[in-house]
């Protein structure tokens, strides 16, 4: 979701993105990474953006990735054999802070070759400049404030400033969205106008996406319920033990312990079914 936010922005506000990484607010088009593969590619967290002379290829990220270093020069190959005419700026966008090594590493090496890419760090980010573009706004409250409140009105304030209602709303949900990271949820929607966040495209598909995911959670509860309940006539009390295993299951796993527990007769039967059919 937060991922999938960032990308929406850097889409919808292509020139404020390129004015930050690269120096200039150079008008960009987004390139499909289809465009660049003859196998399937990872494309729900980066955005392509091509210009005549440029690619600019971001990755946002809430969480440090062991294998970005290779990715980016994977990206790096696959775009020299499609454009090799063209530069290309590689940068990942850091979210939420981390301690990790992972968030430090800008460079893919192995014997012979090294690549290397930006990274970006948005806690370490002076928070100024993400006050003075209408496509940063919402990347304000997790740059380095001493005050996220008090930033997040800030934002508010110069959402309240965007004159065309359609990029007002999609500024602030965008906004209500991230400072979920790092802010309560009360608090967000006493400072962010509501009625303003729902026209908005992003969070319409948002909250169809949260929805969903709460009808899966809903769903796998229930049958997690009901299967602990016919173990219990079956075999007698779970151990608590048992209990935490059957809720690790997939909703595949569980409807697939549903039929096979109708032939247990005694608490072995399901040690003996969880250690064959669980996955770690």
């Amino acid at each position: 979701m937060f991922d999938t936010t960032c990308k929406f922005l850097a889409e919808s506000f292509s020139s404020d993105f390129a004015s930050w990484l690269l120096g200039e607010p150079i008008p960009l088009t987004e390139l499909s990474p289809s465009e660049l593969s003859l196998e399937p590619i990872r494309a729900d967290a980066l955005i392509l953006l091509a210009s005549e002379e440029y690619i600019l290829h971001v990755e946002f990220q809430t969480e440090p990735d062991s294998d970005m270093p290779y990715r980016m020069a994977d990206y790096r190959l696959r775009v020299y054999r499609r454009f090799p005419q063209k530069q290309m700026k590689q940068v990942v966008i850091y979210l939420t802070p981390s301690s990790s090594d992972y968030v430090y590493q800008t460079a893919f090496e192995i014997p012979g070759t090294r690549h290397e890419f930006e990274v970006i760090r948005l806690w370490e980010q002076p928070t100024q400049l993400f006050l003075e573009s209408t496509g940063l706004l919402p990347l304000a409250i997790l740059t380095n404030t001493p005050d996220q409140a008090q930033t997040l009105r800030q934002v508010a304030e110069r959402i309240d400033a965007v004159p065309e209602p359609r990029v007002q709303s999609n500024v602030a949900a965008s906004t209500g969205i991230l400072a979920g990271l790092t802010l309560e949820k009360d608090f967000i929607n006493k400072v962010l106008r509501k009625e303003i966040m729902q026209q908005s495209v992003i969070y319409q598909e948002w909250k169809e996406e949260f929805l969903q995911e709460g009808e899966q959670t809903g769903i796998l509860k229930g049958e997690q319920s009901l299967i602990l309940r016919q173990l219990t006539r079956r075999i007698g009390d779970v151990s608590p033990e048992m209990r935490s295993q059957i809720q690790s299951l997939s909703l595949d796993q569980l409807e697939a312990l549903g039929e096979a527990l109708l032939d247990f007769a005694e608490p072995t039967d399901l040690v003996n079914w969880l250690k064959k059919n669980q996955t770690n």
